[in-house]
């Protein structure tokens, strides 16, 4: 959640190179078309009853994405007090996207999102503070849906049986990582909402002492950075009214439903298993779970994790087995290989309105610096 500020000019290089784009793509492909090819069934695909049911879910999948966009969209228009129009918002959100596909999971794309919004002319301090509690209120969502979900369907189905592993004794897997990643998460932002809303001065002085320790000296510079961060964000919200948060927590619980249930309606589509409502949840409070091993990815988007990470904790629930290999690459084509598309149309046009048109760089300095 640091957001420090990156080089004058290093934001839009990695928007621009090539290979930041290259490697996502060929990994996620690699493991794709490994997983296509290893589970492949041709009996599996052929017992798919084809139908305008079929039609229908496919669409439902597809609307879902664009449900989370309109939702991601919506939200930053509420947070820079609709200063954003919805043209703009668009290309906001396709580039953040984009950035979050090329970069690697554990770093995020908040340090482009700050480059972004504050090109769209929104000021460094409020395009701090958006970034700041767009990370937070997601953060929020999965805070407050997590408990929720396993009270719904508990926890003894929870984490698929088959990717734990026994070392030296101990079970190790996804339940291990899920319960140190959702610790870390609630710690992680119980302490920046302390900072930003009741303390942000202390805080960041509390910062500046602990990095001015001679072991952690070297990261004093970003240290200070996020304390000054965390203070303009403060500034810049404790204005705020009841209905600015209820608005742009709304659209988030409504992105991040959508963004979810994506996988349920693919499901539906290819299987002819009716599902109670109960495993409709199971399958969401799966993605859940997988959400926090993809969160700790190291390599961009989570390529390649992804793909493994979804046929271990939902093959189960595709009938034929068989199809599992060709969700995964459904689900990855609408959740991730789509926005390094769009991503790649949106942003000569974003550069050519945000720099040539204020006339703030030559079109050919960006690649070049």
């Amino acid at each position: 959640m640091k957001l420090g500020n990156a080089k004058k000019s290093s934001p839009i290089r990695i928007l621009l190179n090539p290979r930041n784009q290259i490697i996502p793509i060929l990994i996620g492909l690699g493991v794709a078309g490994y997983l296509f090819y290893s589970d492949y069934d041709a009996e599996a695909f052929n017992s798919i009853s084809w139908s305008w049911w079929t039609l229908v879910w496919f669409s439902c999948a597809f609307l879902m994405v664009v449900t989370r966009d309109i939702g991601y969209m919506y939200r930053i228009r509420v947070l820079t007090n609709k200063e954003i129009k919805w043209g703009n918002a668009f290309d906001i959100i396709m580039l953040w996207e984009f950035a979050s596909a090329i970069s690697p999971s554990v770093v995020g794309g908040s340090g482009v999102a700050l480059f972004i919004v504050n090109k769209e002319g929104i000021k460094l301090g409020r395009s701090t503070a958006v970034v700041m509690v767009t990370a937070l209120m997601d953060e929020l969502f999965y805070i407050l849906m997590v408990p929720l979900v396993i009270f719904i369907v508990g926890s003894a189905s929870l984490f698929p049986v088959d990717m734990q592993k026994e070392i030296l004794g101990y079970s190790l897997g996804t339940k291990e990582i899920f319960v140190v990643g959702y610790i870390f998460i609630f710690i992680l932002t119980s302490i920046i909402s302390f900072a930003v809303f009741i303390r942000p001065q202390e805080f960041r002085r509390f910062l500046i002492r602990i990095f001015s320790l001679r072991i952690l000296k070297r990261w004093r510079k970003g240290a200070v950075e996020t304390g000054s961060d965390i203070v303009t964000t403060s500034t810049q919200l404790k204005k705020e009214k009841w209905s600015f948060w209820a608005k742009a927590f709304g659209a988030t619980l409504f992105s991040w439903t959508a963004r979810f249930w994506v996988v349920n309606f693919l499901i539906m589509a290819v299987t002819s298993v009716s599902f109670t409502f109960g495993e409709h949840m199971l399958i969401y409070a799966r993605q859940l779970v997988m959400w926090v091993i993809m969160l700790i990815s190291p390599t961009p988007g989570s390529a390649g994790i992804a793909e493994f990470a979804f046929k271990g904790f939902l093959g189960e629930f595709i009938m034929p087995i068989g199809l599992a290999a060709s969700i995964v690459i459904l689900w990855r084509l609408l959740t991730y290989f789509l926005y390094l598309i769009l991503g790649t149309i949106v942003l000569p046009n974003w550069i050519r309105r945000t720099y040539l048109k204020r006339n703030l760089i030559k079109f050919k300095d960006p690649i070049k610096a």
